[in-house]
């Protein structure tokens, strides 16, 4: 199995990004590559419709509003991976005035080498990254 993790810092209060992305549905509204976000199954899945066209499916896991932390693994998709399960966390600083976010993956590459694959995931992760950075004023 591959890996990617990438975490980014925030000086922002943790509640306040989980505000925006602990919501299973909110990825349209923060993720530069995902133009909208439909629920299905009393909100277990979600329909991602891509900007330029595609479609991911994925099914929440797991959801802990208390340790503001979602898992979630994909059910179909146009990425170049298998047994994909996920994990977006976010961890608040000591001084409670700012926090990380972690977004990590397992996955098996499908159709792509384990450097395509891992190089595909990652870019996702900084798109969304870098939108948040700039929603945030940062």
């Amino acid at each position: 199995m591959a890996n990617v993790s990438n975490t980014s810092r925030f000086n922002v209060p943790a509640e306040k990004v989980w505000g925006l992305i602990g919501d299973f549905n909110a990825l349209a509204d923060w993720h530069p590559a995902v133009e909208k976000s439909e629920l299905e199954e009393d909100g277990h899945v979600r329909r991602l419709s891509l900007v330029g066209g595609g479609t991911i499916v994925e099914k929440l896991e797991r959801l802990d509003d208390e340790s503001f932390r979602y898992r979630y693994s994909i059910i179909n998709s146009p990425l170049p991976v298998a047994d994909y399960v996920a994990e977006i966390r976010v961890k608040e600083d000591e001084s409670g005035e700012g926090c990380e976010v972690q977004w990590s993956s397992e996955f098996n590459p499908s159709g792509a080498s384990v450097e395509d694959a891992e190089k595909a995931i990652k870019e996702i992760y900084t798109a969304g990254f870098d939108n948040l950075k700039k929603i945030f004023g940062m």
